[in-house]
């Protein structure tokens, strides 16, 4: 039993998955971050431009000269 626990405490075949675990974690959460900082003025940003564009149409492509050609 005391060599298993040796040979057990010696094994490092796990520790790459505990490292690249981390790793993406730290990934996640710095993507997190930055949706979260810019957030704010990307809700400004289409708020303004909804006020811009509110009662406004869509031109006809036939008035722009498109017509059934």
């Amino acid at each position: 039993m005391i060599k298993f626990i040796k040979n057990f405490s010696k094994d490092e075949d796990g520790a790459v998955t505990v490292d690249w675990v981390v790793l993406t974690a730290a990934v996640v959460g710095l993507g997190i971050a930055g949706v979260a900082s810019v957030n704010t003025g990307i809700t400004g940003l289409a708020t303004a431009i909804d006020t811009e564009m509110s009662g406004t149409t869509a031109a006809d492509l036939g008035t722009l000269g498109f017509a059934n050609e």
